[in-house]
């Protein structure tokens, strides 16, 4: 299956340079169809570019917390001079929703 998302100008990079290897989303309704071998098209946000990767794992967990305990702050998108803080991702998602769905940690391959 084919599953279609946006990502910001830096995630898409970080991505498609190969450092960031995992995608961190709400475990909602659209991601929960997600399984391994499926393929996500990216789309940049700020270029339109696209690009096709590969799932080859899936994490899941409660909260991002959670998430970012389990990978390396390089894995998961941060550089080695940044401080990796979990509640960066209440920018993006409610608490209501992070404690209705929890969280997703895709693990991509740029194919």
């Amino acid at each position: 299956m084919i599953h279609k998302m946006n990502l910001w100008n830096d995630c898409f990079e970080a991505i498609n340079e190969g450092w960031k290897t995992i995608e961190m989303r709400l475990n909602d309704e659209k991601r929960s169809l997600i399984i391994v071998n499926d393929v996500i098209e990216f789309t940049n946000i700020t270029t339109n570019e696209t690009m096709s990767c590969l799932v080859l794992k899936l994490y899941h967990y409660k909260t991002f917390d959670e998430l970012y305990k389990n990978h390396s702050k390089l894995s998961i998108g941060y550089k080695e001079n940044e401080i990796a803080n979990p509640d960066e991702m209440l920018a993006y998602y409610s608490l209501d929703d992070i404690n209705k769905y929890g969280v997703l940690g895709i693990e991509l391959k740029v194919m």
